[in-house]
């Protein structure tokens, strides 16, 4: 079974976005829902950003990012793959 989430993330980001981002990071790690987060170019204009997380917290992690993304209002900037 895939553990693995992957997370869409603009490139071309201002201030704000980019600081949100890195809060949405920090508070995944801080949560305990993963240990570290890979960055990987996709093309011009978006990374994506993947991590494991424990089977059972699958849920929970994305309920927890959709969330964030929703709060944040940052649905142009980073979308759940």
């Amino acid at each position: 079974m895939e553990k693995a989430i992957q997370l869409k993330v603009r490139k071309d980001l201002d201030a704000r976005q980019q600081h949100t981002i890195l809060k949405l990071k920090g508070s995944l790690i801080s949560k305990g829902y993963t240990e570290i987060i890979h960055i990987l170019d996709q093309d011009d204009e978006f990374h994506i950003n993947t991590f494991e997380t424990a089977l059972e917290k699958r849920n929970e992690v994305q309920q927890y990012i959709a969330a964030f993304i929703n709060s944040e209002d940052l649905s142009d900037t980073i979308t759940l793959k």
